[in-house]
């Protein structure tokens, strides 16, 4: 029979696995560019329970205590606080592991009514609650292109921050779930040399990472405060009407170099043979802008910033880090600027706040 500190040790080791089947299997109905494979996340996975269990059995036999479970409700971050928000600290442990449920919107009218239906509200914002349903579609319709601009521009906007803030607190999640198993799985892990590989710290799974390197990927592999993500997408894909967002999910103005790029209508032959960035569906638009910030060396320093301020314990705001993207358009300041200016007059500072439901995860279809 199983004395105490092994049977804690054993839970401790089925919640990794648990944790990292979730942040692999959450969303693989709408999104093909998850780096790691499910079956072969979970096979390592449990190479590495076994190596944190025999190492906590060796170290503190007798001392082992569990963490916190965690629910979407002790993620919300106290008002006033000036300390980092807890929805960029951790994950829910009752997060849903299951596919979207589909759930037909034929309009404005009933897509509104969803909102009601979820709480998701502009009187529940009001009153303070900061849990944003899971909610996934999987690409903007012409339809919107046209209806967009003929509806009031705050029913325009909140149409577009209400569908947008779901998709960027998702891929927050993901990240604090690569985080976590980078601060923990060994070095050679086929798991954390993947993440490696996808972050551009190693060119190949054939050796270890060091534990120097696991520091800097600490460092480059962090979330991004949702104020800021949602100005810039707003900024660069119009509110979603540009003919880049409607014919590849562009939200963000990323270029690709490798010929499969959307060719604008006023190509820069100076810059070669360029073209806009094209994805699957809007959450891995969202994904591949975070993993651009993480990874460009022209973004730098807004990784540095933000780990001063997640370092100091210090929030980790849009306004902040706003001050960092000089390169990330030719305007420079003036784009610095203006993204300020749209976070603020828009309020959105109080959706870095904003945490993900534990609720089953929807996908809007039309």
């Amino acid at each position: 029979m199983l004395r105490k500190p092994q049977v804690q040790l054993a839970l401790l080791a089925a919640a990794i696995l648990s944790l990292v089947y979730a942040a692999n299997s959450q969303f693989s109905p709408d999104n093909d560019s998850a780096v790691v494979n499910t079956t072969e996340s979970v096979k390592k996975a449990e190479k590495a329970a076994k190596v944190i269990v025999n190492k906590s059995s060796s170290e503190q036999p007798d001392n082992t205590a569990s963490e916190q479970h965690l629910v979407a409700a002790d993620l919300a971050t106290e008002e006033g606080s000036t300390q980092t928000q807890m929805s960029f600290i951790k994950v829910s442990d009752d997060r849903p592991t299951k596919a979207p449920k589909d759930v037909q919107i034929n309009s404005l009218d009933e897509l509104s009514n969803l909102f009601d239906s979820l709480n998701y509200n502009t009187k529940s914002w009001k009153d303070g609650n900061r849990e944003v349903p899971r909610l996934t579609f999987d690409s903007v319709s012409e339809r919107w292109q046209k209806t967009s601009n003929q509806i009031p521009v705050q029913q325009k906007k909140m149409v577009f921050f209400r569908l947008l803030a779901p998709l960027i607190l998702m891929a927050n999640e993901n990240i604090l779930l690569e985080r976590r198993l980078i601060e923990s799985a060994p070095l050679d892990d086929i798991v954390l040399l993947n993440i490696a590989v996808k972050y551009r710290m190693i060119k190949s799974v054939a050796q270890p990472i060091t534990e120097q390197q696991r520091q800097q990927l600490l460092e480059e592999i962090d979330i991004l405060p949702p104020s800021l993500v949602l100005v810039q997408a707003a900024e660069e894909s119009g509110w979603a009407t540009s003919r880049f967002t409607i014919e590849g999910n562009a939200f963000f103005g990323q270029w690709d170099f490798s010929g499969n790029g959307m060719i604008p209508k006023q190509q820069r032959k100076e810059l070669g043979n360029y073209g806009l960035a094209r994805f699957d569906t809007p959450l891995a638009s969202v994904e591949g802008y975070m993993l651009n910030l993480n990874t460009n060396n022209a973004y730098k320093k807004l990784r540095s910033l933000r780990a001063s301020l997640r370092a100091s314990n210090s929030p980790i705001t849009g306004m902040e880090l706003a001050g960092t993207l000089d390169k990330y358009s030719e305007r420079g300041q003036a784009y610095i600027d203006g993204i300020r200016q749209m976070i603020r007059y828009n309020k959105l500072d109080q959706v870095d706040e904003a945490y993900l439901s534990d609720a089953a995860p929807l996908r809007l279809v039309p």
